[in-house]
């Protein structure tokens, strides 16, 4: 029996993480650290603390119970010093406004099936069920499978939201389980992925052939985030065509729209470096539309 796992967030009532109303549960970690990425609180394989400061009334009690000394109240809000938080979460327990947040809650495996069987009544009625996300869900690959048996016992529909970057044994582990994958491709050339990601696109390229030769093709959704010149180049594009033509079984791609995502970036105590990065144009969009139907594949695009 795996320990436990370390989730970012359970989202309750989601709509646009796969079929029917859905429960999405976010894992922390993940072995990429994609400079655009939405979800940057759950890139650390650890816990994080998020300062939202629109919430902040400047209290100081935070300032009082930190035994670090690690947050500082100044004419701007708290100043928080990352290098000496050890994410004791003092200072979110005692924030009257929920101006700190600590990312990351240890979760047993009972425990979150607890929490994800909370939802039954809504799976029921819509043909939803239960979303992990992340950062990585392979990334706790142990607790992630332990989790989705004790879906499928309890005849759960479950997707697997991932950007299949893990070692071939570790897909093959989970695989059984999944009903639906949402598979993120972001770059067919592997030096980009290494430029953009930090990781190498060879085992997400080698893990999505797999589930193809498995014959599970058509329980693949691919998602393609749309990052304006960075991976909707036309080198990149025709490159991830040429990719997708050559696998089995595939029916359907979600174009992601790219939106911005600094605000994220700044309440983790982190720097945002694509600071010039605009949301696509509507007809970018649209060509690239028309240039993956070309494939035979049902697109949709994700605003």
């Amino acid at each position: 029996m795996a320990g436990k796992g370390l989730i970012t967030d359970i989202k309750r009532y989601a709509i646009h993480d796969g079929p029917g109303i859905r429960t999405t549960v976010f894992f922390k970690g993940c072995p990429l650290n994609c400079l655009w990425c939405h979800n940057p609180e759950c890139i650390s394989p650890g816990k994080d603390l998020m300062y939202f400061e629109y919430k902040c009334i400047a209290c100081g009690l935070c300032v009082k119970i930190c035994p670090e000394g690690a947050l500082k109240l100044t004419g701007k809000g708290i100043d928080i010093d990352y290098q000496l938080c050890t994410y004791c979460e003092k200072c979110s327990e005692v924030c009257p406004t929920g101006a700190l947040e600590i990312k990351g809650r240890f979760y047993s495996v009972p425990d979150l099936l607890e929490e994800i069987e909370k939802d039954l009544l809504y799976y029921d009625s819509s043909e939803g069920g239960v979303t992990f996300s992340g950062g990585e869900p392979l990334f706790q690959p142990e607790f992630l499978r332990e989790v989705l048996k004790g879906c499928r016992e309890g005849k759960i529909h479950t997707v697997l939201d991932t950007a299949g970057c893990a070692p071939r044994e570790v897909m093959a582990s989970v695989m059984e389980y999944v009903d639906l994958f949402y598979y993120d491709l972001k770059f067919a050339d592997p030096a980009e992925q290494e430029r953009f990601t930090g990781s190498n696109s060879d085992l997400v390229l080698k893990n999505l052939e797999m589930l193809c030769q498995e014959g599970r093709g058509k329980d693949i959704v691919i998602r393609f985030a749309v990052i304006p010149g960075i991976t909707d180049t036309e080198k990149n594009v025709k490159g991830l065509m040429e990719i997708l033509s050559s696998m089995e079984g595939l029916g359907e791609i979600h174009l992601l729209l790219y939106h911005d995502v600094r605000e994220k970036f700044r309440r983790l105590g982190r720097e945002f470096l694509l600071t010039e990065l605009e949301v696509p144009a509507r007809v970018r969009m649209e060509y690239l539309q028309n240039k993956f139907s070309a494939l035979d594949l049902k697109v949709k695009t994700n605003t």
